[in-house]
């Protein structure tokens, strides 16, 4: 008998604990706990939101659909992300209007190792529901180019290149805090054009949020690196720049050890903070 309950005791007080195993937790700025329903609240107010991840947190890849899922059922959404970048728009509009097919787009269009599982369930939501789908990003050998010869190398790109980013001049802040950190966080690549490569990024993906905004008056909803919108800064810092009549909105995406309490180094990161347990398998 005294097995049984002994056993008993055990299986009642296993089920309790993965019961309290949590996975994320969402929280405010200030490092309050909240929920999804508030978040989606928050963003039906926006002209724009901006959802940065990291790349290959499952948890994140799964909260953006379901955001773009409970915001499509109340308001008329339009759709973006830094991982399409803009002379890729063309293949982008194709496989969403069902001209191609996943085998085609993927030919034609440079896709991110991590498509398939991370970003195609939200591209595939926006092809079922005729959503737009814009991409954001400058193409990626003009960033690289501007690494290496900074902005002025911009200036003799033609005329349809040069309609693949931001308008030339881009305004340029090199004591951002965000463009300091990365000086101090990859020195081996730190030299005065490595911001700048960034600060192209985002002020492309600043200007083509806007201008889908501009156009058909929708919620905009973005998905970036938290890097690039986290402490306001970054693509939320283009917006307000170029188009400070804006209500934008901010998500961040961070890994901690405990999800029960935001850590101090996290707060003010964003809007809402999504915290993922550091132990949950990630994409890649």
């Amino acid at each position: 008998m005294r097995t049984i309950l002994l056993s008993c005791f055990l299986i009642s007080s296993f089920h309790i604990a993965a019961q309290d195993i949590q996975a994320y937790q969402l929280y405010t700025k200030e490092g309050k706990k909240t929920s999804f329903k508030k978040v989606v609240k928050h963003a039906l107010n926006q002209d724009a939101i901006l959802f940065g991840e990291q790349h290959n947190n499952a948890i994140a890849h799964w909260l953006q659909l379901e955001l773009v899922k409970a915001l499509h059922e109340r308001d008329s959404i339009v759709l973006g992300a830094e991982m399409f970048e803009r002379d890729n728009q063309d293949a982008l509009d194709k496989y969403l209007n069902g001209e191609i097919d996943a085998e085609a787009f993927d030919t034609l269009a440079r896709l991110w190792s991590n498509y398939q599982t991370d970003y195609r369930p939200v591209v595939d939501f926006a092809r079922e529901n005729n959503l737009p789908f814009t991409a954001t990003n400058i193409p990626r050998r003009y960033a690289s180019l501007v690494y290496k010869q900074s902005f002025k190398a911009l200036d003799s790109l033609s005329a349809q290149e040069k309609s693949w980013m931001a308008p030339l001049p881009i305004p340029y802040d090199p004591s951002l805090p965000g463009y300091q950190k990365m000086m101090e966080m990859m020195p081996d690549h730190a030299n005065e054009n490595f911001p700048k490569a960034q600060a192209i990024k985002d002020a492309t993906m600043a200007h083509f949020i806007i201008r889908e905004i501009r156009r058909t008056g929708n919620l905009f909803v973005h998905l970036n690196g938290a890097f690039h919108s986290n402490n306001f800064e970054g693509i939320y810092w283009y917006l307000i720049k170029y188009a400070p009549d804006l209500n934008i909105g901010t998500i961040s995406t961070v890994e901690q050890e405990n999800v029960t309490q935001l850590d101090d180094e996290n707060k003010g990161l964003a809007d809402f903070i999504l915290v993922v347990d550091e132990d949950v398998t990630t994409t890649y």
